[in-house]
């Protein structure tokens, strides 16, 4: 079973570095909307710092629902979804595997870009080690509850719009403890508190989410 979540991870992979559009997408809209803010608000260092981590982590969870709408949508339309329901795994290890792989296209890179736009945003030092390690928490649980959403809208019209619906009032207490563990680091307070209360989201998502998934996707092939 591993060995074939194995492919199927690499599979989306190949595929999306193929097309190399979503996550490109997904870094660009980062990149550009973050950048935005400071000539929205003006370049004054102390209002920057005071919201940096608002404002890096709404536009992080922003991004990441860019692609969500194509999380399962190509295979839904080549029937590749009929394979994954028909395979030798459950169809809730197949899930997890496109998580996984959606994760590595949009988490990581904007692991990777957020400690740059922070400090475009004057953000303090104390922030960036809580705000790496609350995004190391956060984004996967983003990627896993956006499943849900991604295969509950599944070949309906304007799916997009519907994930978002969806997904975004869940996203709110990841958005909420992932911030305020980055306000907690800057005011000299311990995040711990917030990095555990992530971790526990991230623990009951890992379980849940793909089988709640799993069952969105076999409904919709009914």
């Amino acid at each position: 079973m591993i060995r074939i979540m194995r492919h199927l991870v690499a599979r989306d992979l190949r595929l999306a570095l193929r097309q190399g559009s979503d996550a490109a997408m997904v870094i660009a809209f980062f990149v550009i909307t973050v950048t935005l803010f400071p000539l929205g608000v003006g370049p004054e260092p102390n209002v920057l710092a005071r919201i940096a981590a608002g404002v890096v982590w709404v536009t992080a969870l922003l991004a990441t629902m860019l692609s969500l709408d194509r999380l399962f949508q190509a295979d839904y339309d080549d029937g590749s979804t009929d394979l994954l329901v028909l395979a030798p795994i459950p169809l809730e290890l197949a899930v997890l595997a496109k998580v996984v792989a959606h994760w590595m296209l949009t988490g990581l890179p904007l692991i990777v870009t957020a400690p740059v736009l922070a400090a475009l945003m004057n953000m303090p030092g104390p922030g960036y080690p809580v705000l790496i390690g609350s995004m190391l928490l956060a984004t996967p649980t983003l990627s896993l509850i956006g499943s849900v959403g991604a295969a509950l809208a599944l070949g309906a019209r304007r799916g997009g719009i519907l994930i978002s619906l969806l997904v975004l009032p869940l996203y709110i207490p990841v958005l909420i403890f992932a911030v305020g563990g980055v306000d907690a680091a800057i005011s000299g307070l311990t995040p711990r508190p917030h990095l555990l209360l992530l971790g526990a989201i991230l623990a009951a998502a890992l379980p849940l989410a793909p089988w709640a998934a799993a069952a969105a996707l076999r409904h919709s092939l009914r």
